[in-house]
This record gives structure tokens, C-alpha cells and sequence, in this order.
């Protein structure tokens, strides 16, 4: 244990940063690799650490690592002092980058939402990621390495909406993507009803995607529509649509999904349903180009009507619940 000594004059930020991703992770291997630095480097700060504090952060054995008491006590500190130091160069225009993920780069809500942003606040840089699925970019997000994603916050773990703040956006019709040989095709809108007995797409088996799948098996539970079984997990616009286009099972998607060769995009209606989208950030975080982007959600939510809810339309019970609907 570190010799007890007068309180540091002076802690570099870098230490308690190293610190803090060690207490999240719990974990020496991954924390240097969220933070880009060799083990080695990592475990030198942290010891660093220590002998300025003059107290043992860490419990290390070959099988674990735990925060000791004073490790605990640090905790709380380290995110304020960190904050405070963001804050300070924000204030100065010195912010870091915001990073959003749009989960694709054709879906038109989180894009329009992003766009605005960069109009209302062209000093900062808010840069944009393609990672697909709010599931997989709440984990990056929770772990620090993602500031901000789009999707259906109702459909998260409970654990990891604990550790996330949402503002609901809009309610995005959903549609069925089609085969243009498909004989709902030359339907201009296509009733739930038309569906029964047959199979659909909706993500299974994607790790990234689960709210997704569970917000369509919650849309065709009593409706006679199976789930589609999982397909190969494609990457990239152009796989999923050689994948899509090899199985020929209809797609569930919304309104503004990108265009697909050989296939239509259709309405689905009687009823409506909507898939409620929220835009949805890290608890605590703050950062000016957060606070542009959710001014800019607003705007257009209140410009496109995107939070009224349509004659006939259809949201999740659970979405209700958790407050991912906009009263």
C-alpha cells in the first residue's frame, strides 16, 4: 500500500481519467484499450495515482480487479473533476468532438436532427458514426466511447437505460420493405391484416438490434405474422441488400428507410404503427454540441409535428411506461 503522505498539490487529469475507465471497466485490458494506450501505460498511472494519494484504488488479483474502499470514495471526485475541466475548455471553445451514431446512414430522422445541429452550433464538431442498432451504441455509450445514438429507448435492458438520458423525437410510421415481385407490391399502403401468415424480417439474432426485433414481435403478437428466423449478420448498406435480396422475406422498416434495388417501400396501415424515436445521450454528460442537438431535435419535432400522434396509430404499451412517449 502506498506510504500515506501530504495531499498532491497538482493531479494531472490524465491519472484520474486512467482511474476512472479502471473503476468502470474493472478491468486493466479493456480500460487501456477504451483509452488507446498500452497496459503497461495504464497500470503506471494508476500506481502513479496512488502514491500522490497516498491510498490503494485497487484491489489486483490474477482473476479480478475491484475498487477498494478509498478506490470508492474516489469515484465521485474523479467525474466532477473531469467535468469541470470539459466544461472549462467548452466554455472556451475548446469542446472535444461530440460523437453521434445514426445507426445508418440512410435513415432520415437522425440525419435531419444531426444536420440542424451543425447549423445552430457550426463552432463545434459533431461527428457522426455508422454503427447500426441503439442496443449496441447504448453499450458504447454507457462505456464512454459514444456520446449520443437515435432509436427506441423503451426497448433498451433496464440496466442500461440507468445509465442513459433520453428526449423523445418522433414517431416514425413504420413500413414493409417488398420484393417488387411481391403481390402486396402494387398495394400503395399495406394493412396489417395482408401480413397474416406470413414471415418478416425484423433483426433477429442482430446483437446490435434487439428493440428493434422485440418492437415487431410486439407489433404482430395476435396479428397471425411470424418474426423471421436470424439471417447472416450483414455489414455495410450493400451486404444487407445482396442478403435481402438473396432470402426475398419482406423487410419491417420506417417510412424513410433508403431506397433498395429490386424492392418497394410500402406503408403499413389499419393500424399505424409508429416506432418511437427518441434521441438518447450519456447520464451526466455535458457538452455545448449536446445541448445544440437537442435544440435542434426540438425544432424539427415541433416544424414537422413529428410528436403527434396520427388517427389510428399504434405505439407499445411498455413504450408508455417507460416515458419514451411524448405526452
Amino acid at each position: 500500500m502506498p506510504a500515506p503522505g501530504p495531499a498532491p498539490a497538482h493531479l494531472d487529469p490524465r491519472l484520474l481519467r486512467a482511474f476512472l475507465t479502471v473503476a468502470e471497466e474493472l478491468h486493466f485490458t479493456r480500460a487501456a484499450a477504451r483509452l488507446y494506450v498500452a497496459q503497461q501505460a495504464l497500470s503506471r498511472d494508476v500506481r502513479r495515482l496512488e502514491r500522490e494519494l497516498g491510498a490503494e484504488l485497487f484491489v489486483r488479483t490474477t482473476r479480478q480487479v475491484t475498487l477498494t474502499a478509498d478506490g470508492e470514495r474516489l469515484v465521485p471526485y474523479a467525474r466532477r473533476a473531469l467535468q469541470a475541466q470539459e466544461d472549462l475548455l467548452a466554455a472556451f471553445g475548446q469542446a472535444r468532438p461530440l460523437l453521434v451514431d445514426l445507426n445508418s446512414a440512410g435513415l432520415g430522422t437522425p440525419r435531419r436532427v444531426l444536420h440542424r445541429a451543425r447549423e445552430l452550433a457550426p463552432e463545434y464538431e459533431l461527428m457522426a458514426r455508422y454503427e447500426s442498432g441503439l442496443t449496441g451504441a447504448a453499450g458504447e455509450m454507457v462505456a464512454g466511447r459514444l456520446d449520443a445514438s437515435f432509436g427506441r429507448f423503451a426497448g433498451l435492458d433496464p440496466a442500461l437505460r440507468a445509465g442513459l438520458d433520453h428526449q423523445p423525437v418522433r414517431y416514425e410510421p413504420m413500413a414493409i420493405l417488398l420484393p417488387e415481385t411481391h403481390p402486396l407490391a402494387a398495394l400503395q399502403a399495406v394493412p396489417l391484416a395482408a401480413l397474416e401468415g406470413g414471415t418478416v424480417y425484423a433483426g433477429a439474432g442482430n446483437p446490435r438490434t434487439p428493440e428493434w426485433t422485440d418492437l415487431a414481435h410486439r407489433l404482430f403478437d395476435g396479428r397471425g405474422i411470424e418474426v423471421a428466423p436470424p439471417a447472416p449478420l450483414a455489414v455495410g448498406d450493400e451486404e444487407f441488400q445482396r442478403i435481402m435480396a438473396k432470402m426475398r422475406t419482406p423487410v419491417l422498416a420506417v417510412i424513410d428507410f433508403p431506397a433498395m434495388p429490386g424492392a418497394v417501400l410500402r406503408p403499413l396501415i389499419d393500424p399505424v404503427p409508429l416506432s418511437p424515436v427518441s434521441l438518447v445521450w450519456r447520464k451526466g454528460l455535458v457538452h455545448p454540441a449536446l445541448d445544440a442537438l437537442r435544440r435542434a431535435a426540438t425544432q424539427l419535432t415541433t416544424e414537422e409535428g413529428w410528436l403527434v400522434k396520427p388517427a389510428g396509430g399504434w405505439i407499445p404499451a411498455i413504450d408508455l411506461a417507460t416515458g419514451s412517449v411524448h405526452n
